[in-house]
């Protein structure tokens, strides 16, 4: 069977698929962590939450660093060789972390683990798994494999959280790292036969690059997925110590008590795992609609969903029910953006470089990730709370939905032969 009939052709789950997503899912299962141990290491060695708010951010401006470069090594070298590396350098940051003492040692190790995300994240898989999928189901396995993060994101939060219950933090980083290496068992399967199509074969990656930068497209989608970096790590660093602070009892009974939630700190663990698990309904739902509808409408939607989601939450009442309420709204929209902003890269710039093309967009999301977690740190040690960084939250979603118009999805090849 050539190319095109496999591309027509192909199943929705594959081995492929499956592999990409246990990755992903351990991958995001230990990164989802880190807002959990933001108070027991802050507490340990006295730091301002500022400190360890930096080393998250450094992971997170680092893990969008990494992107490009894990994708153009997995393009270069081979997928499993680039997924492999990252893996390795991942457990080295979680090991060396576990016995740092100071601030600038967590800060320079969490760019460490910034850069083993990049390799074992959505990047490199992403783009495997793209390619693998039949063009009918590609929408819909890139929001499989999306999801697969979020369920990660359930399982690592209150995992954490029950380890820290028996082990100090430190080895709780040790097994961490002997999972993300474990799971490097499953690559003999994770190597896609696409063949690229002759346009695609004469297409050199510095030509590709010097095509998508002279694309005012391709620099909106670059601004526009800004915002979803710095909600997504604002939320996912800070939002546990800012419901544990909550300084009101927990109201026992009904829903709340169904969840186990008994003290403010459960509470904490638990909004990140409600986060992850609407978001797997969420990011399939996007999967479903980015093959059916605009992708690009659908990303102005989402980013104005979170603006105006946000704008509630900040004006109701701070319950247990309204920060439930609030992080399955957000997790429906959570990681709703990757498979549709990375399926409008393939399907605007082709398949063949989609890592590095991809990498280079998501390097926004992690620069606004940084932002949002070391601003988060710096304006609660300014002000004695969250909510300046919240509000600047709602403009950066706004703006994000705004850029999204204007953006042009036929295939850039299509316009350029047209034109």
């Amino acid at each position: 069977m050539n190319n095109s009939a496999k591309v027509e052709n192909g199943n929705l789950i594959t081995p492929i698929l499956l592999c990409g997503c246990l990755i992903i899912c351990v991958s995001f299962a230990i990164r989802s962590t880190f807002g959990v141990f933001q108070i027991p290491i802050a507490e340990e060695f006295g730091w301002p939450r500022m400190d360890f708010s930096f080393a998250i951010a450094i992971q997170n401006l680092a893990w969008g660093i990494g992107q490009p470069f894990f994708g153009a090594l997995a393009e270069r070298i081979g997928d499993r060789i680039a997924i492999i590396l990252g893996a390795i350098i991942y457990a080295i940051g979680l090991v060396l972390s576990s016995v740092a003492t100071t601030p600038e040692a967590h800060q320079l190790l969490e760019f460490a683990v910034g850069l083993g995300i990049a390799g074992t994240g959505f990047g490199v898989i992403l783009a495997v798994v793209g390619r693998a999928s039949s063009h009918k189901h590609r929408s819909m396995s890139l929001g499989i494999a999306t999801a697969a993060g979020s369920g990660g994101q359930i399982i690592g939060p209150p995992l954490a959280e029950y380890l820290l219950g028996l082990m100090p933090w430190q080895s709780v980083f040790l097994v961490f790292a002997g999972a993300i290496l474990l799971v490097m068992v499953t690559l003999p399967v994770f190597k896609s036969d696409y063949k690229a199509t002759p346009q695609e074969m004469e297409e050199t990656i510095t030509g590709i690059l010097r095509k998508a930068f002279g694309d005012p497209s391709f620099t909106l989608i670059f601004v526009g997925f800004f915002s979803c970096g710095y909600q997504l790590a604002l939320i996912t660093a800070h939002f546990p110590a800012f419901v544990t602070e909550f300084s009101e009892p927990i109201v026992r009974g009904g829903f709340i008590d169904s969840l186990g939630i008994s003290t403010t700190s459960s509470l904490g663990a638990v909004t990140i795992s409600l986060i992850g698990l609407a978001n797997i309904i969420g990011t399939l739902g996007a999967g479903w609609l980015g093959t059916h509808y605009s992708r690009k409408w659908v990303l102005t939607i989402i980013y104005a969903l979170r603006a105006i989601f946000t704008i509630l939450f900040l004006m109701l009442p701070f319950t247990p029910f309204n920060i439930i309420w609030f992080s399955f709204a957000m997790g429906f929209l959570w990681l709703a953006t990757v498979p549709l902003t990375s399926g409008l890269i393939g399907h605007i710039y082709g398949l063949r470089y989609m890592a590095t093309l991809y990498g280079i967009i998501f390097f926004s999301h992690q620069l606004g990730g940084f932002i949002g977690v070391w601003l988060g740190g710096f304006l609660y040690d300014r002000t004695g709370n969250y909510d300046m960084v919240w509000w600047i939250g709602v403009g950066v979603a706004t703006f994000s939905a705004i850029v999204h118009v204007p953006i042009n999805e036929i295939p850039l090849g299509q316009r350029l032969r047209a034109g």
